[in-house]
């Protein structure tokens, strides 16, 4: 598996939008009220399983962000797929971990509902390989992760 793509393994469905403040491929997406897109906001919240990708379009790299108002390329993703995503500073997360959305972005392990509420449909992957976050700040360079979609 390349580590230079988003998209690892499978397919998803590509699509394009603008980006409403900057975005970085491998971010958990989502398109606002305004038909923008912008990292996805709601940590814990449902979210359709959609990444920021890189814009090969121009040879950019996964490093390579978009800024506020470029047109983000992102795909939905089908089941079963692998993406190379972010994974939130502060997580150390093991081999087969749930992970849901951190409310920036960026994916966190999964926290059960301690209303009794089952959340459990809110996760968006399964972590491929563990990565210890956990001494990390937000100038940490890496946060990458690789997963496998719910």
């Amino acid at each position: 598996m390349s580590n230079n793509t988003i998209i690892l393994v499978g397919e998803g469905i590509r699509k394009e939008r603008m980006a409403n403040a900057a975005i970085t491929p491998g971010h958990l997406v989502e398109v606002m009220s305004t038909g923008k897109l912008r990292v996805h906001a709601t940590a814990g919240g449902h979210a359709q399983k959609a990444f920021a990708v890189e814009n090969d379009l121009i040879g950019a790299g996964i490093t390579t962000a978009y800024a506020a108002g470029a047109q983000v390329q992102y795909e939905v993703m089908e089941r079963g797929a692998e993406v190379y995503a972010l994974l939130a500073n502060g997580q150390n997360v093991a081999i087969g971990a749930p992970l849901e959305s951190a409310g920036d972005g960026t994916l966190r392990a999964y926290i059960p509902s301690s209303s009794g509420i089952d959340a459990s449909n809110n996760v968006i992957a399964y972590a491929l390989e563990a990565v210890d976050m956990s001494g990390s700040s937000a100038a940490d360079p890496s946060g990458r992760i690789k997963v496998e979609i719910a």
